[in-house]
């Protein structure tokens, strides 16, 4: 069967390209987050029908975190900045150096962490109507030119690679900013600009993963537009559910190691 994104395993963290990812069905999440008072505060400013994506969204983030940096989530927290996008703290300190992105849906939450500024977004492909409704606000010309539109993965594709772009960059993605970021291929990925992406399959959902400024020392002996280069320092994943870590190389199309983390 042809498909247009390679397969990710859900609740398995992943690395690529110098970053931690992982993604999970909401129905695999069993455990409630410990939330920490400001955490609380800021779900209880959320309207009902967002709250438990939002909490289930913490839950993955803060077992990533824990598992990169060696803390157990009940210290992690991860909190907003003013312009809505989080940042991560452990035992009561900011810590600058570690970059988060995390996204969800109805179906799914993803999370990812990366030394240097990363976006990530899932976008189902039952939203493909909608977003073909709003292609002329996100989409080029040239780049549906480039694009099956009559397949969902590949218009849920669009959207998660912009959307993912614009949570690097720290932008919105209303306005302007989506047709700032020029898709220039899909298999694999690749957008103008200092960035680098990639997407999968999960499930029935297409993830997205940018990372901003692929010149940085994390990525070396493999063309920009490849999607592909080894990580020079992977991050180190130790798994904080009293098991050891499984990994397995070559899973993902890119970087190849992955621990599992069970729920």
């Amino acid at each position: 069967m042809d498909t247009v994104f390679p397969s990710i395993a859900p609740g398995r963290v992943h690395r690529w390209g110098g970053a931690a990812l992982i993604v999970a069905r909401r129905r695999d999440l069993h455990r409630a987050p410990v939330l920490s008072p400001a955490e609380e505060r800021v779900v209880r400013a959320l309207p009902a029908w967002r709250q438990a994506e939002w909490t289930a969204g913490r839950l993955l983030a803060k077992h990533l975190v824990g598992a990169i940096v060696s803390a157990p989530p009940h210290e992690v927290e991860i909190l907003p900045r003013d312009d809505g996008s989080p940042y991560v703290v452990v035992s009561g300190s900011p810590v600058p150096a570690l970059n988060v992105s995390i996204s969800h849906t109805a179906g799914h939450v993803a999370a990812a962490l990366a030394p240097r500024p990363v976006g990530v977004d899932l976008c189902e492909t039952a939203s493909a109507d909608a977003v073909r409704r709003v292609a002329d606000h996100a989409l080029s010309p040239e780049e549906l030119a480039l694009m099956d539109t009559d397949r969902a993965e590949v218009m849920a594709g669009a959207w998660a690679l912009k959307e993912a772009a614009v949570k690097a960059d720290r932008s919105g993605v209303f306005g302007t900013a989506p047709r700032r970021i020029a898709i220039l291929g899909l298999r694999p990925p690749v957008l103008d600009g200092r960035r680098r992406a990639m997407a999968w399959q999960a499930g029935d959902a297409v993830l997205a993963l940018v990372l901003a400024d692929p010149a940085a020392p994390h990525c070396v002996g493999a063309p920009r537009s490849a999607g592909s280069c080894l990580s020079v320092e992977p991050l180190a994943v130790q798994v904080p559910v009293g098991q050891r870590a499984r990994t397995s190389e070559g899973e993902m199309s890119g970087d190849g190691a992955s621990s599992h983390l069970s729920w």
